[in-house]
């Protein structure tokens, strides 16, 4: 059994196989990293490393347990729980998976919204740490549970990725699915993230600005995780069927926010620098000139 295991890994298919696997945990990885980043603040300063630590280290146990049961119960997840069909005004038949996305999609839109309404009604933004302080438990198991519900998406595409496709003795193909493999990936993101936790929540801290951002991402993979459900449950609202957000528009869609984020805010600091110099010197466009000035010297002294 042992020496199968290793020569599944340590093969050239599987070392290439095995490379994909991480590629697609790193990818799939960054929101559920920014979530954590996100959540993990609620519960103070002192005590946020210990929950992302405690948090990545139970979520990827229990997405190794996950792994198991899909890949086990695979076909039985894939059938419908039950259907509505109300006229011409909503039909779907909603399997497991397309119930837990579509539910843990919805409440990442719903924590998204609620942390960028506090963000507009706070009164002091450089002294708060999130909208309602939580307990310890409280973070990690939110943690946990969200780290599953984006587990779901991480591990069908795995699936599709580490599958080794054989004929039975009767000639109807098999597919073998390389769990080990699957797993290795797992267990290497969850040590990726749990480094990357720390600099990712210390970042968000020391440039607020770009939490506003951060929020957004969250909830456009809110948006993604709901219209995917949606898809898998073949859902129709008054005849017109929900289409799933493809990958491509959705990183896409985060690539055009990031860039329009960092000229905005670049733009921004140009225009208080202009501002700062126009109120301490003569008020004319030549201060304003040297306020731009300084501030594009100041920026090229830090790189």
């Amino acid at each position: 059994m042992l020496g199968d295991i290793i020569n599944e890994v340590f093969s050239t298919s599987g070392l290439f196989t095995l490379l994909m696997l991480l590629l697609l945990q790193a990818v799939l990885g960054f929101d559920n990293l920014l979530y954590i980043s996100i959540e993990s603040k609620r519960v103070g300063e002192e005590k946020a490393p210990m929950v992302r630590r405690w948090g990545i280290g139970l979520a990827v146990i229990f997405r190794v347990v996950l792994l198991f049961i899909i890949v086990g119960l695979f076909d039985a997840i894939a059938e419908p729980l039950f259907g509505v069909h109300l006229s011409k005004f909503i039909s779907g038949e909603f399997t497991f998976q397309a119930l837990v996305t579509m539910a843990g999609g919805a409440f990442i839109i719903y924590t998204a919204i609620k942390e960028i309404s506090h963000l507009l009604t706070v009164e002091f933004i450089e002294h708060t740490d999130g909208a309602q302080p939580k307990s310890v438990t409280q973070a990690i198991v939110k943690i946990v549970a969200m780290n599953l519900v984006f587990s779901f998406d991480s591990i069908l595409s795995a699936m599709a990725i580490a599958n080794i496709k054989t004929l039975d003795a009767a000639g109807h193909p098999v597919i073998h699915y390389q769990v080990w493999l699957m797993t290795i990936a797992i267990v290497v993101s969850g040590i990726a993230m749990a480094l990357m936790a720390d600099p990712v929540a210390n970042f968000l801290k020391k440039n607020r600005m770009y939490e506003v951002l951060g929020l957004f991402i969250l909830f456009l993979v809110g948006v993604l995780l709901v219209t995917e459900g949606a898809h898998l449950g073949h859902l129709t609202l008054f005849t017109y069927a929900i289409e799933a957000m493809s990958k491509s528009s959705f990183y896409l869609v985060i690539f055009v926010l990031v860039v329009t984020d960092i000229i905005s805010t670049n733009y921004q600091k140009r225009l208080w620098a202009q501002k700062e110099a126009e109120l301490f010197g003569d008020g004319s466009e030549q201060a304003s000139r040297d306020g731009a000035d300084a501030h594009i010297n100041r920026k090229q002294l830090k790189t």
